[in-house]
């Protein structure tokens, strides 16, 4: 052993002066630039209140859209996915912190060789041998340490990753569920208006048959009535569409019927909502913390490759019974010790190569975590412009919509005074139909960039 001891020694003085002449191999990796403005563009004022701070099922007041949000968290294919994805990495990241232990391997083995050699005598030699090696991987250079660093920053990049998965399978299904509540209002609308046109064709065809108005009065209400009914068709038709993009979502297959709510359309929204500050941005959205960590992880590796240029340490012992009689086997201990260093002497500069390759790969990394850090900041700033000016579109929408129910009441007054013209009541009556279909959808467009403004904040992320 004291020859293992001087082995040993003489190896870690030779480390010691290889450590002191090495130099990092991070100094040629830049960090990257983010200097992100005070306030978002279109925001009102800063201030550190967020709607973002609120969990999903604050947020979403709606018990039947949160009861199809959870659906979808614990049934859609994608997340189920990305957290087969997460625990994939957990435990390869497992593995990378157990290569800084040592390894223990045990041999029970017997051996019978004979040998009949010509012109000697028959020999037989039988072996017995029961051992266990103990075997370590100095972390010299700290390659295992990179390798551990790297691993780390990948699961938790993985876990970011399922977090983003998470916050926007909240919006699209929100998204999806105000669609299609906002279809179903609007074939309301045109039933209800095809009831009222049918109404005013069978009052024309009395009229006209009776000699009282000309048969383009007739004529005309048919062709309101046929126009109105040729809606029901394609609404139909996109209700079932919408209808199984959110059970797609839900992870299930297409259903006739799924548990919908309503779409209130005097409800008034909120003209303006807290956003925040940017630098809350950076902590909040999973993108890009998930973009940061695979910075770190492509660093990782710049010092991993850097460490492999160097020469790797390792010793073992082993140690157990050996003998070639078995009648004196627990009588025969065996050890043997050995530590060596291995290392590429003359490679034709691979290592080198794959060393700046790791350099060109975290500079990649680095601008794929400042573009995102760009697009997000980007993202909030047009959700909020979005929201403000689809909320004055609503309430202009809306004034239009009382405008044209009143000028519909009075039209049809002045046609049963006589002082109107039946085309113009039919013109009012499109002119109202045509108001209600329009508050219907600027609604719908104002929860949709209300949901998208929740989403680009970062709403929901801390939900996992």
């Amino acid at each position: 052993m004291k020859s293992f001891t001087c082995i040993l020694s003489g190896i870690a003085l030779l480390s010691l002066a290889l450590i002191q002449s090495a130099c990092s191999g991070l100094g040629h990796v830049a960090k990257p630039d983010v200097d992100l403005p005070d306030n978002y563009v279109g925001a009102v004022s800063p201030d550190s209140t967020t709607i973002a701070d609120l969990e999903w099922w604050e947020f979403y007041a709606d018990t039947t859209l949160c009861g199809i949000i959870r659906h979808t968290l614990d049934h859609n294919r994608d997340i189920l996915k990305a957290a087969a994805t997460v625990e994939e990495l957990r435990q390869l990241y497992g593995i990378d912190k157990l290569n800084l232990t040592p390894t223990v391997t045990g041999i029970a083995g017997a051996t019978h060789e004979t040998n009949d050699y010509y012109g000697e005598a028959f020999k037989k030699d039988p072996e017995y041998s029961l051992k266990a090696t103990v075997a370590w991987e100095i972390n010299l250079w700290g390659a295992l340490s990179w390798a551990r660093k790297q691993g780390k920053a990948k699961f938790e990049a993985s876990r970011e990753d399922l977090r983003a998965m998470r916050m926007t399978l909240i919006s699209e299904a929100a998204s999806t569920y105000f669609r299609l509540l906002a279809l179903d209002n609007e074939l309301t609308i045109v039933r209800r208006t095809l009831a009222t046109r049918l109404e005013a064709l069978e009052q024309a065809r009395l009229r006209f048959e009776g000699g009282l108005t000309s048969e383009t009065v007739f004529q005309q209400a048919k062709v309101e009535y046929a126009s109105a009914a040729s809606l029901v068709p394609d609404l139909e038709r996109r209700i079932a569409i919408c209808r199984n993009a959110l059970t797609l979502l839900m992870g299930e297959y297409p259903g006739e019927h799924v548990a919908m709510g309503s779409l209130d359309l005097d409800i008034t929204l909120p003209a303006d909502l807290p956003a925040g500050v940017p630098s809350e941005l950076l902590k909040r959205r999973p993108d890009i913390r998930a973009a940061e960590l695979r910075l770190a992880a492509a660093m990782a590796n710049v010092g991993l490759t850097y460490a492999d240029r160097f020469p790797s340490l390792r010793i073992a012992f082993t140690g157990g019974l050996e003998n070639d009689d078995l009648s004196h086997f627990f009588k025969s201990p065996f050890t043997y010790a050995l530590g060596n260093i291995t290392g590429t002497i003359f490679d034709f500069g691979r290592k080198k190569r794959k060393y700046q390759a790791s350099i060109a790969a975290c500079d990649r990394a680095r601008y794929d975590y400042e573009q995102t850090v760009m697009e997000a900041f980007t993202e909030v700033s047009d959700a909020i412009i979005t929201y403000r000016k689809v909320h004055e579109a609503a309430a202009l929408r809306s004034e239009l919509s009382e405008a044209a129910r009143k000028y519909v009441e009075l039209a049809r007054l002045q046609y049963r005074a006589g002082t109107l013209a039946y085309l113009d009541v039919l013109d009012a009556q499109r002119r109202f139909f045509d108001a209600q279909i329009g508050v219907n959808n600027a609604l719908r467009d104002e929860y949709l960039a209300l949901i998208n403004l929740y989403k680009a904040l970062g709403g929901g992320w801390n939900s996992l």
